[in-house]
């Protein structure tokens, strides 16, 4: 009968071990998120027509004008404010939809899987609705143009070409001004129905009421400009702009806007993802 010794295995200390290969993982480029969330845009039938109907409005506005305007408003002004008054109402909806889309389709949470950190997601998403925003005035300015060239064609007038660059300008300014106003209603709200009601209630319900206080209170009259946003908004449409309506933008801006936007970046940033 042979008896059978254990060999002692040697043991290496865990300091002296070789140190395992590691890869770095590199974090997903800012521009390949844009390009992720300017396609969830578009992927669903609801935000296909949405984005389309951009084009679509500025072009029946156009078409409105050349028809029913007299022969003295065919100019680039007059197609300008018509194209501009309904995308001022489209462009905060695209806004407020590329963050509560999220919630409502039930997206969210594969979302903030794939990126852990939502302030990227949330970065990008702004920068989208920026440039969709930019883009989209562009898009106006150039029908408006080409509406101008085919009503003086008609009419027979000279083209009149009296929207300046800083004009231009001005109305990019409030139009973007307006879609970050319905992205801060999203990420307050997180929701497409209570987003879209809150910013109807903003946009026509406030100054209205703003405005019949302003109208029956001589106190709240030169009060106005400082609080209510948007009679601060309006005044980028016409070149009345001076430093003292800058001021007021600026305050009015950093009440309804900023600051609403900070504490719904950070309810976003802390909220439970269901």
């Amino acid at each position: 009968m042979t008896t059978a010794t254990a060999t002692p295995i040697p043991t290496t200390p865990p300091d002296e071990r070789p140190a395992r290969a590691t890869r770095a993982i590199a974090p997903i480029p800012l521009t390949r998120l844009m390009g992720v969330e300017l396609r969830k845009m578009f992927d669903t039938r609801a935000g296909f027509w949405l984005m389309a109907s951009v084009g679509i409005v500025s072009v029946l506005a156009t078409a409105a004008v050349i028809i029913w305007a007299p022969d003295s408003a065919i100019d680039q002004e007059t197609f300008s404010s018509a194209i501009g008054f309904p995308l001022s109402v489209i462009l905060p909806i695209i806004g407020l939809l590329s963050v509560t889309s999220e919630y409502s389709q039930r997206t969210g949470l594969t979302t903030y899987t794939l990126v852990p950190w939502r302030g990227r997601v949330i970065t990008a998403k702004m920068l989208v609705t920026l440039a969709i925003g930019v883009a989209s005035m562009f898009l106006a300015l150039a029908v408006g143009a080409v509406g101008n060239l085919v009503g003086s064609a008609i009419t027979g007038l000279d083209p009149v070409w009296n929207v300046t660059v800083t004009e231009f300008g001005q109305i990019v300014l409030a139009n973007v001004l307006g879609m970050l106003i319905g992205f801060t209603l999203g990420v307050l709200m997180r929701s497409s129905a209570a987003a879209i009601v809150g910013y109807f209630v903003y946009s026509l319900v406030l100054p209205a009421a703003l405005g019949t206080l302003a109208a029956f209170q001589e106190w709240f009259r030169d009060l106005q400009p400082w609080v209510d946003v948007n009679y601060a908004t309006t005044r980028l449409f016409d070149s009345s702009m001076t430093a003292e309506y800058w001021q007021q933008l600026g305050v009015t801006t950093l009440v309804w806007l900023w600051i609403p936007l900070a504490i719904g970046l950070r309810a976003v940033l802390r909220a439970e993802v269901k």
